[in-house]
């Protein structure tokens, strides 16, 4: 009896350690939930839902054969461009969908708010929808940046209008959010660089529609130079209120926020002459190679639309996601894939841009930036590779 009970106790034991494991949160054997929060709806739902649609046009791909036996769920939360929401689906995806990763999130404010609990948990943070250097800075293992951030698509712009057009009188006008604050940020520490001084600087609130006042404002100051810290509606509108008021001596540059088709093709060519910097160029279909048609094609059939920047960055984020996953293995685990994204170097895009290197202290894909400027309703590239 003593033998059985002893017999048993070391069965118990021996099964106890047998158990495996608990799985990581969003894998299980035949699945991988990954999560975004994004505008579906709101005053920026163009890139919202431009980028889920090119993410999920990619994983749709992923998923005809699979990754090593799963499937990609890929669950998307609407934050309409407003930080409450933005909190309370990244809790939803975070607490009830146990997602994977985050993917694609969108907004300045909106993913600040949410990173401190998301990163605490061990979520990751892959390629949101803002270039904020706070998506890459301070290193974070759990944080991944595509292209060229606000900052530096602000600073090398400023230079190369400075140096190359002798511009001097350097103004900023910016939307008074997270967002907007880091492209006045980034105006002040480049005019300081080149030893000038800031001329005049403008805020309105993210919702404004009567841009009368900071576009006054800078044009008593005389600015030649107005980096903009805008969007797409307040882009256009800020832009069309200067034409009004017969404002054309001076120049406006905005950043990758501001660089989407729907701006360059704003009606009436209100838009002919702005400048944007970004990380990476977008490619017109019909003016693109084949491949690029043919993604062009087969997004247009999906969607019943054109795809945007947004679409294009989506799908190139998802591109690396799936590339990750693959390299990962059958035995998928958070730590396992961070090591996989870390070791992607000189990734190319099939769209036109930089190529993109990660590694264990480098998170940050590129920081190179690309001008663009509207010329007959689209976005030409004048200045490639730019640099501070």
């Amino acid at each position: 009896m003593r033998n059985l009970t002893r017999l048993a106790a070391t069965s118990l034991f021996a099964a106890a350690f047998a158990i495996p494991a608990a799985a990581e949160d969003g894998v299980t054997a035949t699945e991988i939930v990954l999560g975004s929060h994004t505008a579906l709806s709101g005053p920026v739902s163009a890139w919202g839902v431009g980028s889920t649609e090119g993410t999920r046009m990619r994983f749709e791909e992923a998923n005809e054969k699979g990754i090593h036996g799963r499937k990609i769920k890929f669950v998307v939360e609407d934050n309409q461009y407003q930080v409450p929401r933005a909190v309370q689906a990244a809790n939803k995806l975070i607490n009830n969908d146990k997602i994977f990763l985050m993917l694609g999130a969108l907004g300045t404010p909106m993913n600040n708010a949410v990173l401190g609990d998301q990163l605490a948990k061990g979520v990751p943070n892959l390629f949101p929808f803002t270039a904020a250097r706070s998506m890459a800075e301070p290193f974070h293992k759990l944080k991944f940046a595509q292209f060229s951030t606000y900052y530096d698509q602000v600073r090398s712009s400023v230079k190369q209008f400075a140096e190359k057009e002798g511009k001097k009188k350097i103004c900023a006008m910016y939307q008074d959010t997270d967002f907007g604050h880091e492209i006045r940020d980034a105006v002040k520490d480049q005019v300081k660089a080149l030893k000038l001084e800031l001329a005049s600087e403008a805020s309105y609130g993210p919702t404004d529609t009567d841009f009368v006042a900071p576009i006054s404002k800078l044009k008593s100051a005389g600015c030649d130079l107005v980096v903009m810290g805008s969007i797409i509606r307040d882009s256009i509108q800020s832009i069309g209120t200067a034409k009004k008021l017969g404002w054309s001596d001076v120049v406006f540059v905005g950043t990758a926020a501001s660089y989407d088709p729907i701006v360059a093709a704003a009606p009436g060519g209100i838009m002919e002459g702005f400048y944007s910097g970004t990380g990476m160029p977008y490619a017109y279909s019909d003016t693109s190679s084949d491949a690029i048609k043919a993604w062009a094609a087969k997004y247009k059939a999906k969607t019943g639309q054109d795809p945007n920047s947004a679409a294009q960055y989506g799908y190139v984020g998802a591109d690396i996601v799936v590339k990750a996953l693959e390299a990962t293995g059958q035995d998928l685990t958070r730590a396992k894939f961070l090591a996989a994204l870390e070791a992607i170097k000189d990734y190319k895009p099939m769209f036109p841009g930089p190529t993109l290197s990660y590694g264990a202290d480098k998170h940050q894909g590129s920081t190179a930036t690309f001008l663009a400027k509207v010329e007959g309703g689209r976005w030409k590239v004048v200045a490639e590779n730019l640099l501070y």
